[in-house]
């Protein structure tokens, strides 16, 4: 895309730019002066980030939080697992005829994705598609070509490993064991998968589904945190006494680090717990899941943490009442709930709209639409770096407007600070 070449340029720009003059502004400064340190984690950041962490992980709200959130993953993947087997075994109808070991492959695939297959015959190509309607059989194989339906409760994991084997399995039929195999199975493609229903196959997978939603739940609770954690301190004056030993940028660089390391720590427990129990109870949920998709959610993650923390941080010193919070948490969170309601929307379409695809290049709504695009394979790894490298231009970019706001509203009290003044000031 040459519009996202152009971001990615402009971005650069706006990096140079803002690294060039903070450059300039510490030259200047006097190697005595408060600002001219430097915010190394082994100084004074290290030190308010490690008390964030402590206040955080002795907290009643993160252990609860952290306990329901684990609940409802090895609810997600343990009921699937106990439902299937009351089900029974899913039925794969065959149109023709088929072999022995092409009937036994169907069933070793299934056993593979977790999948109890029992296999049927159908007179007719007629009697499977409305066997496919009416759910009396999962799927159908119909010589070369798979037929599903938008509505069976066949995995897609399952279809997808079936094509891939018979499409082999007709790759060494055509070789005939003859010089020729080695090329014909170099060539092989899985079958073709025809859904009775548009637009049925182009799914996204569920390790990306599971990862939007982590990210929203995971974004929500620690930016509230963010947001809480600074009108508490400016509010019962707090804040006075640690400003009299650190600066207000190394106290707000602590505060949201902190806060961060937490938030990674507990998405890292999340996956992994999610990993050994779907593999200890035998779940097909995250089957096939790639690293990349993986990877693709926790840096969006911290990338979505990284920008908006800021922005709540520095809301947060503007205000020191409970009410007033309160005012400010929907209008800050409105891009995330777009993000994150065009995500599930694309999900269960599976086909992202040219605007969707544009919000993956925006840093409000990057960390729920790119996840999203990873999982429906409709992104190239330039496109996903051109993305982050954009979110961490303009997470920069507001990491110093955030800290001019902060540094002149948390020490105002009385009366809610608007932001405009503040903007006009640090203007």
């Amino acid at each position: 895309m040459k519009w996202a070449l152009v971001a990615v340029a402009v971005a650069a720009v706006v990096a140079l730019r803002v690294w060039g003059h903070r450059r300039r502004r510490r030259g200047t400064e006097p190697p005595g002066s408060p600002s001219a340190g430097r915010l190394t984690l082994g100084g004074s950041v290290g030190l308010v980030a490690a008390r964030e962490v402590r206040e955080r992980l002795r907290g009643r709200v993160f252990r609860v939080g952290t306990l329901l959130i684990l609940l409802v993953v090895a609810g997600a993947i343990v009921i699937p697992v106990i439902t299937r087997g009351a089900q029974g075994p899913e039925k794969v109808g065959v149109v023709g005829a088929l072999s022995a070991g092409r009937r036994e492959a169907v069933r070793a695939v299934g056993k593979q994705a977790g999948v109890v297959v029992h296999v049927v015959s159908e007179p007719s190509l007629a009697d499977a598609e409305g066997a496919l309607r009416s759910g009396r059989i999962s799927l159908c194989i119909d010589g070369s070509r798979l037929l599903v339906d938008k509505a069976s409760s066949v995995s897609d994991t399952y279809v997808e490993d079936l094509a891939d084997e018979l499409g082999v399995a007709r790759a060494y039929v055509r070789a005939g064991l003859s010089s020729a195999q080695e090329s014909e199975l170099a060539r092989a493609r899985p079958l073709d998968v025809v859904s009775l229903q548009p637009s049925a196959r182009n799914t996204v997978r569920t390790t990306s589904i599971i990862g939007v939603i982590l990210i929203f739940v995971m974004l929500t609770q620690y930016l509230t945190w963010t947001l809480m954690g600074v009108m508490e301190e400016k509010s019962s004056r707090v804040v006075e006494v640690l400003l009299a030993t650190v600066r207000p940028l190394q106290l707000l660089t602590g505060k949201v680090l902190g806060i961060g390391l937490v938030a990674m720590g507990q998405a890292v427990l999340v996956v992994a717990f999610a990993l050994v129990l779907a593999k200890a109870v035998g779940s097909s949920l995250l089957h096939g899941t790639a690293p990349v998709e993986l990877v693709s959610v926790l840096v969006w993650l911290v990338l979505g943490y990284a920008f908006y923390c800021w922005v709540y941080a520095a809301a947060g010193s503007t205000v020191e009442r409970q009410d007033q919070v309160q005012t400010l948490a929907l209008p800050l969170s409105l891009p995330m709930i777009l993000g994150y309601v065009m995500a599930l929307t694309t999900a269960s379409s599976g086909s992202p709209s040219p605007f969707f695809e544009v919000l993956a290049y925006l840093p409000i709504t990057a960390p729920f639409a790119m996840p999203i695009l990873v999982g429906l394979s409709r992104v190239a790894w330039w496109e996903f770096v051109a993305s982050a490298l954009i979110s961490v231009a303009a997470t920069a970019a507001v990491a110093r407007l955030a800290a001019g706001i902060y540094r002149r509203a948390i020490l105002r009290t009385g009366s809610r600070v608007r932001l405009r003044d503040m903007m006009a000031r640090h203007g």
